[in-house]
């Protein structure tokens, strides 16, 4: 019974010492009202920005310089990538696809 007694007591030391709350605790906003409106919740996020920005990227695609299509059309085939390698993007597409070949 005597140790019944005790282990109670330190049960409620323990949990009055880890179920305390702080005067720091009560400071912040969040304690009264931990949720907040839709509208607040989603100002720091614009989602006419993001929209704006993957369609600018996007357009950037549909207008790419001419030495970046012919670099992608280069990478395609590839003796003209190895080509590439030793003798720059520019010279292997002259080499390769800058002459028209007619029969």
């Amino acid at each position: 019974m005597r140790a019944l007694i005790i282990f109670m007591l330190l049960a409620v030391l323990v949990m009055a010492a880890t179920c305390y709350e702080s005067h720091e605790s009560m400071e912040s906003h969040e304690y009264l009202n931990p949720f907040i409106n839709r509208r607040r919740a989603n100002d720091f996020i614009q989602a006419d920005s993001r929209l704006e920005a993957i369609t600018r990227e996007r357009i950037m695609e549909r207008s790419k310089a001419p030495h970046e299509h012919q670099r992608e059309i280069c990478e395609d085939y590839y003796p003209c990538e190895l080509y590439a390698l030793r003798h720059g993007y520019a010279a292997a597409y002259r080499h390769y696809f800058g002459r028209r070949r007619t029969k």
